[in-house]
């Protein structure tokens, strides 16, 4: 069958297909090598997820004498383009003096391994304890008329003939729009650079109350909670969107729970040995979303953490979270039949991990992982695709 999909020839291809509850593989092919896993790393992200949080945690506060104290969880919908979480924005709005206790952080904007000109990308949004506008600028383009949000960042934005639509410099909050390529009801996003100072002032800017930056000495003991009513939004960016900034928050979040520390590296650490009775392989595991390339995962690691999920979550919130092929999410190009899966896609990589439902009723995990091909991402996809096809024909 690998044979007669021409993407295929110089590729590296690895691939399992098992019955959900079955130990030995319909098929098997490298499925114990280690192979650049992409965004198919979202999936330990998303277990590690549903096994730390019975609700997700969206803000630590605690008022007194008049101020409202508050810390970050590491939740990352605050007033988020594309996820908003109208609850945590109204929170906000309350009339207090706000005091802000930046938490115990070693966070780097972006990951280990992560490419460094991707900066300006969406894709790439930087991490931080507490993200705001998913730490991403916006520009809206109007006859007569550009505006960004957030707001106070358009001072340093600048028109100017460069290449690109709109750029901003890779070491400041400086950006650049060209007019002569911006269309009317543009709507164009870039990352911004973060800080705490930054945070709040933006905050500040967007409640129009007073927020002021303290350090974590004098915090307020037994912080109380606010939870977030956006699971399945989040879920939903994390696997059909799949959203880096997201992905990334997640695993900030685990670990300020865990920890009372943001650290990625202490939250991995913690989750590998708490896996390693029922993970087949050791992981090379750095970031919460697959965007570096120094993760490397076999296809059995996979196919257990896609047997530990659905043991975990169920058939139904996979069918709620997961992208469905031709219907959702990064699956729409997918045309299968009762497909649920997540893909993964870095330059020269293209993988798809999940579910398939037979026309019996009949429940498969699957991984196919495609590494350092030359060819179209396209025609690795419909390679995917036609493997998967003849894998249904004859598996019933």
């Amino acid at each position: 069958m690998l044979k007669k999909i021409p993407a295929f020839e110089q590729a590296h291809i690895a691939l399992i297909v098992a019955p959900l509850n079955a130990s030995k593989p319909k098929a098997f092919y490298h499925g114990e090598k280690f192979m650049t896993p992409a965004s198919n790393v979202k999936l330990l992200t998303f277990l590690a997820s549903i096994q730390s949080f019975d609700s997700l945690p969206s803000l630590y506060f605690k008022e007194k004498d008049s101020i409202m104290h508050f810390k970050a969880t590491g939740y990352p919908l605050l007033f988020h383009p594309f996820y908003p979480d109208p609850e945590l924005a109204s929170f906000f709005d309350q009339k207090y003096t706000w005091h802000y206790h930046a938490p115990k952080s070693t966070l780097n904007a972006h990951g280990q391994g992560w490419s460094w000109d991707d900066y300006p990308n969406y894709y790439a949004a930087e991490s931080s304890p507490f993200p705001i506008y998913g730490n991403t600028t916006q520009v809206f383009v109007a006859p007569n008329n550009i505006r960004m949000i957030p707001k106070p960042l358009e001072k340093h934005m600048a028109l100017d003939k460069i290449k690109q639509q709109f750029h901003r410099e890779r070491s400041k909050n400086r950006f650049y729009l060209n007019p002569q390529m911006l269309n009317e009801r543009d709507t164009l996003y870039r990352p911004f650079i973060t800080s705490d100072s930054l945070f709040t002032h933006l905050l500040q800017k967007r409640t129009q109350n007073t927020v002021k930056l303290l350090d974590n000495s004098n915090t307020p003991p037994n912080w109380d909670i606010l939870y977030s009513n956006q699971e399945a939004l989040l879920y939903k960016a994390l696997l059909q969107d799949s959203d880096n900034g997201v992905a990334e928050a997640l695993l900030n979040m685990i670990s300020q729970t865990t920890f009372n520390e943001m650290n990625i590296q202490k939250a991995i650490d913690t989750l590998k040995i708490q896996w390693s009775q029922w993970l087949p392989d050791p992981i090379e595991w750095v970031d919460g979303s697959g965007v570096s390339r120094y993760n490397m995962i076999t296809p059995r690691t996979l196919i257990a953490v896609l047997k530990k999920i659905h043991r975990e979550a169920g058939l139904e919130t996979i069918k709620k979270y997961f992208p469905k092929s031709t219907s959702s999410g990064t699956l729409k190009d997918y045309p299968l039949r009762e497909v649920y899966a997540k893909t993964g896609t870095l330059r020269h990589n293209h993988n798809l991990s999940g579910y398939w439902i037979s026309d019996r009723g009949n429940i498969y995990v699957f991984s196919i992982m495609a590494n350092h091909f030359t060819a179209p991402t396209d025609e690795i996809r419909e390679g995917i695709s036609e493997l998967l096809r003849q894998f249904q024909k004859k598996l019933k």
